[in-house]
């Protein structure tokens, strides 16, 4: 070494430029090599010299990287893999105040005694060196550097109050992932920096930090090593530390290592506590903000002067004691615990008998035990790979690649893959030996590529767990006031940026239910900036959409397609809704107006569509007198009016009044006044809806479904639900009031006093079966008698050869017991079917012969099935007549006759003390002249003339009991529900 080398000490405080002097003056020289404390570090380094100089010329060794281009000049190591004897120009050893650690201490010391650059040597470092530094190096020169810029105490604060730019420090594995967890959830999310990640996860997670995606950081001690991160505020998050063997306070020279990260460059930093760590005491604030520290009085040495003839010289070598006070014998490390372990192995001892393979085994108990899982199983496996090379000079190919495609998995969580990494830093740390491995580039290169994998897995492990990047990039998209873009899909899911933040429903915005605390409030804000625009063109789209596209619940909402977009309330009128437009404030003013307006022109339509004949009657301004105020009623009842609530009105008006109210639809039937047109199933829905509302009911009625004759009567639902459905109660269930006229038209024909079973047609008309019906007649105030008889059957029907007309004992068709339709056996919460369907009113045409009230809903019955008369010829046994009885099946001596039910209905008057008419033999009509018998409420018989008294004249009450066969009477009429009326008529004309 020439007597001109300079020597020199760079001491200062953090942030002071220290490394970047030492760059540059090794890059004055044609070669160098500068020493790192950490792995990552050492990268960072690397790649900027590589910047300037070109990789061809720059070389990184580490414990487990190796770089070294065929033309190097300048070296950049780990202090530890730092190769001797190179005779490089430039020599420089950075945070030379590591020479008192405990664990490493004893190489820097030997980088301080023994490394020197032929011209120039640097030792960068804390100002506390400046003593030992004197006292082992002679000749050495000191520089002072300044802190560029100053540090500020800023005491304790809540995670949740940290401010952007922030690194939270933690001591121990678990309490970083915590912080990083509670930062996720109120800040969007944190970089984790540890020293156990590799540089590829480590420059993926600082890149993330230092390009803005996230404003934390979270890291162990080592950001304190020369790692130069845009940081504006360090806190720390414990005082104490475990230093491998035991839990101990940090030093006020330690925090200020740490504390130093922030305020780099001209920027001012500042520093303080966070959780639990509680406040930094006074004299060591005033310590680290001045930078007066206790100087170094011991640094921690090792023999470098190795005794390889033996293990146990090994050994003795390394426990000699330094010569210099200021030096003190470093404790037991992990190398030399494990060549202790080894020597214990009978087998190791045998192996390394000679100075060669001594010097093997301690290359080899060098390894770092990277997994540290113990110093047992640590030095299991230093004992295969000793094994290995001693026995064939190199580890074997097919071991490697067994280890390798053990690790080489990227699944798993966060842990699982920082050990998958721990043990390829092993293998990796292997391949870079030199002749340890028979193909160095090609176990490099595998090893390398296993090393990145796992980084790359690890890295988005991390960000995962540990950051929102939907809140950290709308979070940076805000603060820089820009305009965020939102995107609305078919199913109204909101991105914005990219980023899922929730739904639109209709004109309301649904945040995502995950969110909660900041990342809520900061989806909010940005959703709410990014849709704006959206807002007024999802309100243009409905202004202009057709009625079609709108449409109300049965519960008062107003739906566009799937979406809710409003509600009616009650007005001024039943007829006459307000509407409540579901809009966010944040859409603004002019939004909800449009949407509340178009909404109210669709409700509008709507009621005018379906009560065209109510509006009609309300308006006509001829309608006078006893008519308009019937008039009245008709519309506050939404044209159906029991009659008997207004039986006193009815009997007030004259023909004119009726003709003039018929004209508008109004139908007079015997236990409802209504108007046909609206007992359509829309009508019907609209009304149920319009009346709940004026009345101020919590849950609305729901109406049927379209088609049913009778509905299941509960006793829990009002009876004005079921008229304002178009149903009327009657037993145990609730038939359709256009359907019980129609039943009372028929009843009307026959004889109530004396008797009468039920007709086909009625059985066909209300889809029940005879029991059914029974029910239904006893609910409007029948009598039923039930009755058996002996079946007819249609082998005995007997028919005239003359006339071809049947005589006694024929069969009826049609069973009076069979249904005719099929009757639905669920039972809903509120008006839900419960018999068969027929075609609702407006399916069919009206009858040829029409009643007296003209504008009734007419509904099409179809006709009982018959058959053939030819096809259901019986096969009558030739045998005289007198052994083949008529009406007697040839077995019936045998198998006995065959037994049917039967109803005898008879009126029984009023039930219940109501007042309203039930049902009768012969009930008024419309025309009816107001006398005695039409106001006395009860049922004639069709055998006396009107007003005779109760039971007629006395032959017909003198006539003894009556008998019933099944057959029904001969009709002599042509029914005029029936559809085919108009054909048979005209049939029965030309005859």
């Amino acid at each position: 070494m020439a007597m001109s080398a300079r020597i020199a000490a760079i001491l200062g405080p953090t942030n002071t430029g220290k490394t970047h002097y030492a760059i540059d003056r090794m890059l004055g020289y044609r070669t160098g090599i500068i020493g790192l404390p950490l792995r990552l570090l050492a990268r960072e380094v690397y790649d900027k010299i590589v910047a300037l100089r070109g990789p061809s010329v720059v070389a990184l060794v580490t414990g487990e990287e190796r770089i070294v281009p065929p033309r190097t000049q300048y070296w950049v190591c780990t202090v530890e893999a730092m190769p001797e004897g190179l005779g490089t120009d430039f020599v420089g050893v950075d945070e030379i105040q590591l020479c008192a650690d405990p664990e490493r201490g004893h190489v820097f010391t030997d980088r301080l005694l023994r490394m020197r650059g032929t011209h120039e040597t640097l030792f960068m470092g804390s100002d506390t060196m400046r003593g030992p530094i004197a006292q082992l190096v002679p000749g050495v020169e000191f520089v002072r550097r300044e802190r560029m810029s100053q540090l500020v105490y800023a005491g304790s604060k809540k995670i949740s109050r940290m401010p952007p730019r922030t690194a939270i420090v933690g001591f121990s594995v678990d309490n970083v992932y915590a912080i990083a967890e509670l930062l996720k959830r109120q800040k969007g999310g944190a970089a984790v920096v540890m020293g156990a990640l590799s540089p590829r996860t480590r420059n993926a997670q600082v890149e993330m930090y230092q390009n803005g995606e996230v404003d934390y950081l979270v890291a162990t001690d080592a950001i304190g090593m020369g790692l130069n991160l845009d940081i504006d505020h360090v806190a720390f998050s414990s005082l104490t530390k475990f230093d491998g063997r035991r839990m101990r306070p940090l030093m006020p020279n330690e925090l200020a290592q740490i504390a130093g990260r922030a305020g780099r460059g001209m920027s001012h930093g500042t520093f303080g506590t966070t959780g639990d760590a509680g406040q930094i005491p006074d004299d060591w604030v005033e310590a680290i903000t001045d930078h007066r520290f206790t100087p170094l009085k011991k640094l921690n040495w090792r023999n470098a002067a190795l005794r390889f003839g033996s293990i146990d010289a090994l050994d003795q070598s390394l426990c000699v004691a330094p010569d210099h006070d200021t030096l003190v014998k470093a404790r037991e490390a992990d190398d030399l615990r494990a060549l202790r372990a080894l020597a214990s192995e009978t087998e190791v001892r045998a192996r390394a008998s000679s100075p060669q393979s001594v010097q093997l085994l301690w290359d080899v108990c060098r390894i770092p035990d990277f997994r540290g899982i113990s110093p047992a199983e640590h030095a299991g496996l230093l004992q295969v790979i000793f094994q290995h090379l001693h026995e064939t000079g190199k580890v074997p190919d097919d071991f490697l690649a067994r280890q390798l495609k053990r690790i080489d998995r990227t699944d798993g969580d966060i842990d699982t893959l920082s050990k998958r990494l721990a043990y390829i830093r092993t293998w990796t740390y292997v391949a870079q030996r030199r002749d340890w491995v028979r193909d160095e580039t090609h176990w490099r290169e595998a090893t390398r590529a296993v090393e990145d994998s796992l980084s790359d897995a690890l890295h988005a492990a991390l960000t995962q767990r540990f950051v929102d990047r939907r809140t950290s990039v709308l979070l940076r998209r805000l603060k820089q006031k820009e305009a965020l873009l939102a995107d609305v899909n078919d199913q109204g899911e909101v991105t914005v940026e990219g980023e899922f933040v929730g739904k639109l429903e209709g004109f309301r915005f649904r945040q995502d239910k995950d969110a909660q605390g900041q990342e809520a409030k900061t989806l909010k804000a940005a959703s709410l900036q990014a849709l704006a625009p959206h807002f007024h063109l999802r309100a243009d789209r409905l202004y202009n959409a057709p009625d079609t596209e709108i449409d109300f619940t049965e519960q008062g909402g107003l739906m566009w397609g799937e979406q809710a977009v409003g509600k009616l309330a009650k007005g001024d009128d039943a007829l006459k809704p307000r509407v409540v437009a579901f809009v966010d404030d944040e859409a603004g003013a002019d939004v909800a107006q449009k949407v509340e307006r178009r909404l109210q022109h669709f409700i509008d339509r709507k009621i005018a569509a379906q009560f065209e004949p109510l509006q009609k009657l309300q308006g006509d301004e001829a309608l006078t007198g006893l008519a308009r105020g019937f008039a009245f009623q008709l519309v506050e009842g939404m044209g159906v009016i029991p009659r008997s609530a207004v039986a006193e009105e009815v009997k007030s008006l004259d023909q004119d009044a009726r003709g003039a109210l018929r004209k508008h639809g109004v139908r007079f039937g015997q236990y409802t006044i209504f108007m046909p047109l609206l007992l359509k199933p829309a009508p019907t829905r609209l009304r149920l809806v319009l009346w709940s509302l004026y009345n101020g009911l919590d849950e609305f009625p729901e109406a049927p479904p379209p088609g049913l004759v009778t509905v299941p009567n509960m006793a829990e639902v009002p009876e004005q639900h079921y008229t304002l459905a178009g149903y009327r109660k009657a037993g145990q269930r609730a038939i359709r009031i256009d359907m019980l006229e129609r039943l009372a038209d028929m009843i009307r024909t026959e004889d109530s006093r004396g008797g009468f079973e039920a007709k086909a047609d009625m059985l066909s008309i209300t889809g029940m079966t005879l029991e059914q019906f029974a029910d239904l007649m006893g609910g409007l105030g029948y009598n039923a008698e039930k009755g058996e008889r002996a079946k007819v059957k249609a082998v005995d029907a007997v028919v005239q050869p003359e006339t071809g007309e049947q005589v006694e004992g024929e069969a009826t068709h049609t069973a009076p017991d069979t249904p005719v339709m099929d009757v639905a056996a669920e039972t809903p919460a509120t008006l839900e079917p419960g018999a068969g369907e027929v075609p609702t009113p407006a399916d069919v045409a009206e009858p040829v012969a029409a009643l007296e009230d003209q504008g009734e809903a007419p509904v099409s019955v179809e006709p009982a099935e018959t058959t053939d008369a030819a096809s259901n010829e019986a096969v009558v046994p030739d045998m005289p007549a007198e052994e083949n009885a008529v009406g007697t099946a040839p077995d019936a001596a045998v198998a006995g006759p065959e037994l049917e039910v039967f109803y005898t209905f008879t009126w029984g008057g009023n039930r219940g003390g109501r007042n309203e008419r039930r049902g009768g033999g012969r009930p008024r009509r419309d025309g009816d002249a107001q006398g005695k018998g039409a106001a006395s409420g009860k049922p004639r018989g069709k055998g006396g003339p009107k007003g005779k008294g109760k039971g007629g004249p006395k032959g017909d009450r003198d006539r003894g009991p009556k008998t019933f066969q099944s057959r029904p009477e001969k009709k002599d009429r042509i029914d005029p529900d029936n559809p085919f009326a108009a054909a048979l008529m005209g049939l029965k004309d030309k005859k």
